[in-house]
């Protein structure tokens, strides 16, 4: 029912591949069944010119090394306790990506209830955060430098968009300018886009 999406799609300007990435489907396939998301808030990191990415000024570090690497690329990171998933895009060589911030589920709801933990009552508490969606889906950092187009992890063809409005990116203080570009892209109305908050 699922297939991976062409890799051409990644190809694109960051600005770009953040809008377009709302309602497409991000699907992990496992031996215990199939989790599947409708992707509904991105953020987009413009890579060296943009204080608030981690590849600011070209930055490169084993941490950032992958965003430097094939358009479609998984870039995961550690914040904190959770583990965060990003797509690498634009031209090789270019360190721009994007975050996952929040997914509605579509398949698997009971699986990702068990991996987030039996004190989550209600389904929209399950994936709107990008650390929450991580673990509903079961993504490790065993996942960085995976390719969006390979399975089990992969990107696949959604529903068409709803309205999408864009706003500040979050939790980015002390990035000067970069704190106020609205660089969020998120479906309105949906009830699974994370709580905003500076």
């Amino acid at each position: 029912m699922y297939e991976p999406i062409d890799s051409s799609f990644f190809n694109v300007p960051v600005l770009e591949l953040a809008r377009n990435l709302v309602g497409q489907y991000i699907v992990h396939e496992e031996p215990e069944g199939l989790s599947v998301v409708r992707i509904v808030e991105t953020e987009a990191y413009h890579g060296a010119e943009d204080r608030a990415a981690h590849s600011y000024g070209n930055r490169r570090t084993k941490r950032t090394e992958i965003m430097f690497g094939k358009p479609g690329s998984v870039y995961t990171y550690q914040m904190h306790t959770h583990t965060l998933m990003n797509v690498v895009c634009a031209q090789e060589g270019t360190p721009h990506a994007v975050l996952l911030r929040a997914g509605e589920p579509i398949e698997g709801v009971r699986h990702m209830q068990q991996r987030r933990g039996i004190h989550i009552k209600k389904e929209t508490d399950l994936t709107n955060g990008p650390g929450k969606l991580s673990k509903a889906l079961g993504v490790t950092m065993s996942y960085y430098g995976h390719h969006w187009t390979q399975k089990p992890l992969y990107i696949a063809e959604g529903l068409p968009q709803a309205e999408i409005e864009t706003g500040p990116r979050v939790g980015i203080g002390n990035t000067g300018e970069a704190v106020h570009y609205p660089w969020r892209f998120f479906e309105k109305d949906n009830p699974f886009v994370s709580k905003y908050r500076k």
